[in-house]
């Protein structure tokens, strides 16, 4: 039997995803802090690319034929001129002053071993308490066991102990605490609140004060519900983590808005914040090297070119990212106007579909664009995803953002009656008559998310 070959011509599309294509793709996630370090290191690796001292900007970008948009690029590469930085030493009188430059803050070991380091009476206690410090974590709890620092330091298990006892007495209070109890314990003894109902209260009944058993603890401790309110009120006056109010050992992470709104003269203005990247331009020496060929032997014509391809793609990238930027916000100060002019509790639902069909884009696009950046309001700054929630809707259709949702909870809560607070039903029927239908399951979801304790942790008895 034999086998019939045949030869057939088929057109299929693919998509490639070419080096450059990937370099626009990471050139449009990047917020902008990562993007000055991405063109600072493009900077150095390129010799065809530098920075304009011309910090002007083209006008707020508008949908325009590819055209028009090439015609805009040219103009922009015409230019070029020298780093903008000075060439010689600063001057005397440009040296920053002293008082501008702030020191690391100290970490909760660093405070604690200089404590220690006085309150030790022998070399010993000094050795084991360095020690038991060092094992304490952020919080100031003490993460490893007695036992296990016993055999580390080859010292006595009594020894240990002594030594953290004399460890929780050091400031903050409650650090050296092996579990949330004894913290508490630690914090209302050196306050010389432990009294036997407050002790009894924290070995045994956290739980039951978490979620508003007061009625259970009164009972089991012969206790009126006025005492234990008051035990209640207490406790949640001392810290559960004493050392967070020292540094990690952590760099501080500051956000740098992506792009900034802003209201001048009862208009809103949108600035994209890519001030740096957006005045690359081309040097002009290797410019004209490429210009003319016969100055330039053909292997460093071939270098030249292939970084002037790579420049100019750099520059169309950031150019794009940029464009893409304000199109997004534009729709969304058109869209969520009355967050920018009121605040969170107008926020509008909002899907990255919705805006991308408006800009003509596809929503991955969209999603890249707005990945890992904030945006400067006249109501704060935000990431940008924010201003994209989900919301409820009313059988009228009308619709409210989840985060306005939870504003709106906040507020009733504010204003009730502690002694009889709201119900999660009584909190979805005041939802009900703003126009917003909501099941009580949801309201539950939407306190819970806002970290509003429910009816019964909120009661207050006198």
């Amino acid at each position: 039997m034999g086998m019939a070959f045949s030869l057939t011509l088929e057109q299929t599309q693919k998509l490639v995803m070419t080096q450059e294509l990937r370099q626009a793709i990471s050139i449009l996630q990047l917020p902008t802090q990562e993007l000055l370090d991405y063109v600072e290191e493009e900077l150095e690796e390129n010799p065809l690319l530098e920075l304009s001292e011309d910090d002007t900007r083209p006008d707020p970008p508008v949908a325009e034929p590819e055209a028009e948009a090439e015609t805009e690029w040219a103009d922009r590469l015409e230019g070029g001129s020298d780093l903008p930085w000075p060439s010689g030493p600063a001057s005397r009188e440009e040296a920053p002053a002293w008082e501008n430059f702030i020191s690391r803050e100290t970490t909760l070991a660093e405070h604690l071993a200089g404590e220690w380091r006085v309150t030790a009476r022998t070399r010993e206690e000094l050795r084991i308490g360095l020690f038991i410090i060092g094992n304490l974590d952020e919080h100031g709890y003490l993460r490893s066991g007695v036992t296990e620092m016993a055999q580390a330091l080859n010292v006595p298990r009594f020894r240990i102990l002594r030594v953290l006892r004399g460890i929780q007495r050091l400031d903050p209070p409650g650090v050296g605490a092996r579990s949330l109890e004894e913290c508490l314990l630690i914090q209302a003894r050196a306050l010389g609140r432990l009294s036997p109902p407050v002790r009894r209260v924290i070995k045994g009944y956290l739980r039951d004060l978490a979620e508003g058993k007061l009625t259970r603890v009164a009972s089991d401790l012969g206790l009126s519900l006025e005492e234990v309110q008051a035990i209640r009120d207490f406790i949640r006056t001392l810290d559960p983590k004493p050392g967070r109010r020292y540094a990690s050992g952590e760099e501080i992470q500051y956000v740098v808005p992506d792009v900034s709104v802003e209201k001048v003269e009862g208009e809103y203005v949108i600035l994209v914040n890519d001030a740096a990247a957006s005045r690359l331009t081309l040097n002009n020496y290797y410019r004209r090297l490429l210009a003319h060929p016969g100055e330039c032997d053909p292997n460093t014509r071939r270098y030249l070119e292939h970084k002037l391809n790579s420049a100019l793609w750099l520059i169309r990238s950031i150019e794009q990212r940029r464009r893409t930027v304000y199109r997004i916000v534009e729709v969304l100060l058109r869209r969520q106007r009355a967050f920018f002019d009121y605040g969170v509790r107008y926020l509008q639902p909002l899907t990255l579909r919705q805006v991308a069909e408006e800009i003509g884009m596809h929503e991955s696009t969209v999603s890249r664009a707005t990945a890992n950046k904030f945006i400067q309001t006249p109501q704060g700054v935000f990431p940008l995803r924010f201003l994209f929630g989900s919301g409820v809707e009313s059988a009228g259709g009308t619709a409210a953002a989840a985060e306005s949702v939870k504003r709106l909870l906040a507020d009733f809560v504010a204003k009730e009656d502690p002694r009889h607070p709201l119900s999660d039903q009584k909190l979805a029927e005041l939802l009900g008559q703003r126009g917003i239908s909501v099941s009580r399951r949801t309201v539950a979801k939407y306190r819970e998310e806002a970290r509003i304790p429910c009816s019964a942790s909120r009661r207050r008895f006198a």
